[in-house]
């Protein structure tokens, strides 16, 4: 009992294991200090921000992200007039008074390749010390999917086929299979079994 403590203890003390946990959170995993200056994040954000980790170490995430209000002031991200409504420096700022933020709900906007484009994130904010230094665990997951599923979907009466955004119809599969991946199996429904199939419905 005892040798398994103390193992469990070696693990959590050991730097590499912790990094590799953070490392497969599919989520943006930022650690972050008071003014949302990046100490760590995980291979996910490194992923998603397409740049080498070196680059993103001890700068502000608005900047680092693309935020399309960085650079509303020249003292960069936190400091324009939109900055006090931003949902992901607020959860960081709640955290850093010892408060637990779970999973609110933001749409981030931000510039890549001179296009606007938005990602809708739920932002959870947890405060934690570490040599005596106060810091956020900041995680942001991607729930852009689940949104897009929730606005109306123009069904045809008829066939059930699905109007895309560009004007043309496909299968209702073919369509959530586009967005969530999905795969599909099939069979009759009691109703249909009556129509279709009367001679086998008891």
């Amino acid at each position: 009992m005892d040798n398994g403590i103390v193992m469990e203890n070696k693990y959590f003390n050991d730097s590499d294991f912790l990094t590799g946990l953070l490392d497969i959170v599919p989520s943006l995993v930022l650690i972050v200090d008071n003014d949302v200056n990046i100490l760590n994040a995980n291979d996910t954000t490194v992923d998603f921000l397409q740049v080498p980790k070196e680059y993103i170490l001890n700068k502000r995430s608005g900047e680092v992200m693309h935020c399309i209000h960085s650079h509303d002031s020249p003292l960069g991200c936190g400091r324009g007039p939109d900055c006090s409504k931003c949902i992901i420096r607020n959860s960081v700022n709640e955290a850093m008074q010892g408060k637990k933020i779970t999973r609110k709900q933001t749409t981030f906007i931000y510039r890549k390749d001179e296009k606007t484009l938005s990602v809708h994130l739920l932002v959870t904010a947890a405060p934690f010390a570490y040599q005596n230094k106060q810091m956020v665990l900041l995680l942001m997951e991607d729930i852009s999917e689940l949104v897009s599923l929730r606005k109306i979907i123009p069904i045809c009466a008829s066939c059930k086929k699905v109007r895309q955004d560009k004007g043309y119809w496909e299968d209702v599969e073919v369509y959530l299979k586009s967005l969530i991946d999905v795969d599909f199996s099939h069979g009759i429904c009691p109703d249909c079994m009556k129509k279709l199939y009367p001679e086998y419905n008891e």
